[in-house]
């Protein structure tokens, strides 16, 4: 069984090993080490659970907040618990969009295996399903089991090519209506499917996005939970590579000039303020159409589904060539997003119990660099015979 010594000497040789080889990619100057995760991922630790997490960890989660923690329990298996302290409990208070990051992460853990031959078994909450918050009780146990046989996912083509885009996508490129059905046609019927490229209502959802985004940016707690989590500067996304990066030569040298700080991000009338405001609200705007998930009740099983589709929609959005962008403020559930959450979950027309699980732009973009990442061996806690 590897230890967390071992994969640290594997994963920082592979590092410099396939450095060379991505030569050509447009990454910031310093943050090669916080994106090796995306170039680890394919190599060989000796243990197949350990190799399907390498890819697992590049899941699409809220705020890059990477909440999992794995245990390697005995030859074939892996304990999932959460690290309460990557919580949100400013925009997620409930902890569902942590919950469905779980999932997609599931997800790609269980592509990853099928690819070397191994089925998986996933037991859901196996200590009960934690309410109202999660808890320490473990979010998933897994168990590996060889399958010669099993089909590979084709999705998982796509794993170390899927991006959140955060860049303005192309006005004059709008997409069809055939991929968007084709993108839907990924999801594995454990969520109720929607999307849209229809003038009328792309223009209504954005005006609704755009309004959620707007009373997450003004409401104190929610902006400065994200402002906290802001890496700005290369030296700071090396340092952590979680949360939202702001990198590059650029927004180094706005930071050291003092225009881009946490303090002037937090005050309304300062440029970085505003421009925050104005930059997100021109990617909302962009939006070539809309996709989003629902479900008809909201149990953590369901979040843990959702996530599951979410990272196939996504996958498939990939390989069509479409960029997606979750624009999950106006599901989120704190009091001050009340009244367009309501708005929201009529819209899509989902009635109590149920509930929209994720909701994202798609359209055209220029591909960009991965987000930067953590190291499995971070994420591992020793194992366990």
């Amino acid at each position: 069984m590897p230890t967390r010594r071992m994969l640290l000497t594997t994963a920082g040789a592979a590092a410099v090993v396939t450095t060379a080889g991505v030569a050509g990619l447009a990454w910031a100057p310093g943050t090669a080490e916080a994106r090796a995760p995306w170039r680890v991922a394919g190599e060989t630790f000796g243990d197949a659970r350990v190799d399907a997490l390498a890819y697992a960890i590049l899941a699409p989660n809220p705020h890059n907040r990477q909440p999992w923690l794995f245990q390697l329990v005995g030859d074939n298996g892996i304990d999932v618990t959460c690290d309460l302290d990557r919580r949100l409990p400013h925009t997620d208070p409930p902890d569902r969009q942590t919950t469905i990051g779980f999932g997609a992460m599931l997800e790609l853990l269980t592509m990853a295996a099928a690819e070397k031959g191994y089925a998986v078994d996933i037991d859901y909450f196996p200590d009960g399903e934690p309410q109202p918050l999660l808890d320490s009780r473990r979010i998933a146990a897994v168990t590996f089991r060889t399958d010669p046989g099993l089909a590979k996912d084709p999705l998982f083509q796509d794993a170390l090519a899927r991006r959140t885009s955060r860049a303005p996508f192309d006005a004059e490129r709008p997409v069809d209506k055939a991929v968007l059905n084709t993108i839907m046609a990924s999801v594995a019927d454990q969520s109720s499917v929607g999307g849209t490229v229809d003038a009328d209502r792309r223009a209504r959802l954005i005006d609704l996005a755009r309004r959620g985004w707007i009373a997450e940016y003004e409401n104190d707690a929610t902006r400065r939970e994200s402002i906290e989590l802001m890496r700005i500067g290369n030296r700071a996304v090396a340092q952590n590579p979680d949360g939202i990066s702001l990198d590059g030569t650029a927004m180094g040298l706005f930071k050291m000039a003092g225009v881009i700080t946490p303090k002037k991000l937090d005050t309304p009338g300062t440029t970085a303020y505003e421009q925050g405001l104005s930059t997100y609200n021109a990617l909302i705007e962009s939006a070539q159409g809309f996709v989003w998930l629902t479900s008809e009740t909201n149990t953590r099983s369901e979040q843990l589904n959702a996530g599951r589709d979410w990272v196939r929609l996504h996958l498939a959005a990939q390989k069509a060539g479409v960029s997606v962008q979750p624009l999950s403020q106006v599901l989120q559930e704190f009091p001050a997003m009340s009244a367009l959450y309501a708005e929201a979950q009529e819209e899509f027309g989902v009635a109590a119990p149920g509930v929209v699980q994720m909701f994202g732009r798609i359209g055209y973009a220029k591909f960009s660099p991965p987000s930067p990442r953590w190291p499995l061996s971070s994420r591992l806690i020793d194992a366990v015979a």
